[in-house]
């Protein structure tokens, strides 16, 4: 395989991960709590792509990473008192199926067991690592430190921690994370505040993320005639050969 070849290759197969990020983005813009994805390129080198010979190597253009943006979303006003939204840096504490999870998606729901969780299905945490325990038919009362109340009482505190470094946390569904790095724990959060009856909104900027998406589909078609007119190139070479061999 040509240089040619290999390079639109390897910039095809960049342009499908940057494709399937950018429409994941897109997908998830109206979900609460949703924190976009993008990519880091990279180049490595390609001993293929030299061709025969001692020639120097190629570099290709890979996607080397993903990260997060963990920039915070736009607080909606819900009125539901079954909605929060932190303001501040922080998450709140979730039980996961395989140990605590983290999110910014504050819309609650009460499950038959009578704990306090996501709309996912997972138990917010309360400061002491418990679940929190709520009746189903009364109002809830959530207090700007995360103080939940029912009937005057208090029935706990909602745990929001932070992290030294988000690089560690890693997506777990669309709006929760887990962090792989037992030396960056979970923290309390500071200077963050629990608003009842609002959401925070994706940080995904629909229309940037929508324009992104043509240019890269529009490279990708350019890198698909590329590989075209490389193989033809490579067929009228062979059929120059044999007619001079003739």
């Amino acid at each position: 395989m040509d240089a040619l070849t290999i390079a639109a290759a390897s910039g095809l197969r960049s342009r499908m991960e940057s494709l399937d990020l950018l429409a994941n983005n897109l997908a998830n813009s109206a979900t609460a709590g949703y924190k976009r994805d993008q990519e880091f390129y990279g180049l490595f080198s390609s001993d293929e792509a030299a061709g025969a010979g001692d020639g120097p190597t190629s570099t290709l253009p890979v996607i080397q990473r993903q990260w997060t943006d963990f920039s915070p979303g736009v607080l909606q006003v819900t009125g539901n008192p079954m909605n929060v939204a932190l303001s501040g840096d922080g998450f709140f504490a979730v039980n996961g199926s395989n140990g605590p999870l983290y999110t910014r998606n504050g819309n609650l729901q009460v499950l038959p067991s009578g704990s306090l969780a996501t709309a996912d299905g997972y138990a917010l945490r309360n400061t002491n690592g418990e679940t929190l325990q709520v009746a189903s038919n009364k109002p809830i009362e959530i207090l700007s430190d995360g103080t939940v109340r029912q009937d005057g009482q208090s029935l706990g505190q909602i745990a929001v921690v932070n992290f030294k470094s988000t690089t560690s946390l890693t997506k777990v569904g669309s709006t929760c994370f887990q962090n792989g790095d037992p030396k960056n724990p979970p923290v309390p959060a500071a200077n963050v505040e629990v608003q009842q009856g609002k959401l925070e909104g994706s940080n995904v900027p629909v229309a940037e993320a929508a324009m992104r998406l043509v240019g890269v589909m529009r490279q990708f078609e350019m890198l698909q005639k590329a590989i075209g007119v490389s193989s033809e190139m490579d067929t009228k070479t062979i059929q120059e050969v044999a007619r001079v061999g003739s």
